[in-house]
């Protein structure tokens, strides 16, 4: 594979020249990589990636495959990771995440994040640096968009009120897999390949350090490695703008020494961030991710700041207590009185009887509340718990 720079010189060469017969060559390399008409694309496309990608990258054709073998499996266009990204994308708890808390609650204003543009947000950042890498793009892609499907109502605040219902707890990476294998697509699950699931459960990093000593605990591609580290990049960046947008924060709070190395604005911030990781990995060429120890403290400060001046302030806090009692009230309600529909007007419950154990009875109804919006889950509370005026007609 040509370096950029080598490129970049043959490109300019191009311009001048009068050498036709190089220009055709450079021509003929072009469109070595672009599909013909007549043979599979998929299979050109993974013989590509075989060309131009790391070694250090997972290539569709070496992937470990699905849980189950799909019929359609040889998709004459899409490769594996492709078709998987697409089954998030067009799935309806994706859809969902548009009005699920990121750090606000149900913000009034329109620029704030949800869980969906968060989830962007890292897709974005993921790639940037995949590609630098010439790691998988479309794997990349993959965990990084379906990495928080499994995220509650109202953020790590329903999570942690989950953890507390149900037995056995709940995390929200634990129940992002659970929600692709199983209940996406009519509990018929989404079946996506080993490598996009292995990245989505191993996404998370909670308050943990970043690059984990045991390797166990990291995705095993380089890509779930990568989203992992675009996950947090990402949300301790637009976690600040939002703040900073709330009237929280203001930039002169930010600490001296973080500034000083990752810059004043957002976008210095994350291009920082980004570059560091790119040059370090790239430097070292080992199959692994680094990150010079000096970004990697800023970004660690970063986090703890985050968490001492923003998730834990007391305006943020309160409105994330009272969702909490949202939580607890409907999982108190749906274990004595069974799921059922909203038509609309009003609820109707299914009855307890619709439970065939006390266990399967916490299941559902973890189920469910899981995969309720901020909104939905405000309305169904107000339906079921607030009184109505009453308008007797003589």
């Amino acid at each position: 594979m040509q370096s950029g720079q080598t490129l970049c010189k043959k490109q300019e060469f191009f311009i001048k020249s009068t050498d036709w017969k190089f220009i055709h060559g450079i021509l003929d390399d072009v469109m070595a990589y672009t599909p013909v008409v007549g043979k599979s694309i998929r299979q050109q496309l993974e013989d590509r990636e075989e060309e131009i990608l790391s070694p250090y990258a997972c290539l569709n054709r070496n992937s470990a495959g699905r849980m189950r073998v799909e019929k359609d499996d040889e998709c004459d266009i899409r490769m594996p990771f492709e078709r998987d990204r697409d089954r998030i994308t067009h799935s309806k708890t994706f859809r969902r995440l548009k009005h699920k808390t990121q750090v606000f609650l149900a913000p009034a204003g329109d620029h704030y994040r949800t869980r969906l543009t968060h989830v962007l947000e890292v897709s974005q950042i993921a790639r940037t640096m995949a590609s630098a890498l010439c790691l998988n793009g479309p794997l990349t892609e993959a965990i990084a968009l379906g990495h928080d499907l499994g995220h509650t109502p109202f953020g790590h605040a329903g999570e942690a009120t989950l953890n507390e219902l149900h037995p056995g707890g709940f995390r929200h990476y634990v129940h992002s897999l659970r929600v692709v294998d199983f209940l996406e697509n009519k509990r018929r699950g989404l079946n996506l390949t080993f490598e996009v699931r292995n990245g989505i459960i191993k996404h998370s990093k909670g308050r943990n350090d970043i690059f984990p000593e045991d390797d166990t605990e990291l995705p095993t591609t380089l890509e779930g490695q990568v989203v992992r580290v675009a996950d947090i990049i990402a949300y301790v960046n637009h976690d600040m703008d939002d703040a900073l947008r709330a009237g929280i924060l203001a930039e002169s709070d930010l600490p001296a020494d973080i500034r000083a190395v990752v810059g004043e604005r957002h976008s210095k911030r994350t291009g920082a961030m980004v570059r560091d990781l790119i040059i370090e990995s790239l430097g070292a060429g080992d199959g692994r991710l680094h990150i010079s120890k000096k970004m990697l403290r800023a970004i660690t400060d970063l986090r703890m700041f985050l968490y001492e001046n923003v998730y834990r302030y007391h305006r943020v806090h309160n409105e994330f207590e009272k969702a909490q009692r949202i939580i607890r009230d409907l999982y108190g309600y749906f274990m004595e009185n069974g799921l059922g529909r909203f038509d609309g007007n009003s609820w109707k419950a299914s009855g307890p009887d619709s439970w065939d154990d006390e266990r399967q009875a916490h299941r559902r109804v973890c189920d469910f509340i899981a995969g309720m919006t901020d909104r939905y889950a405000m309305r169904i509370y107000e339906q079921i718990f607030l009184p109505k005026p009453w308008n007797a007609r003589l």
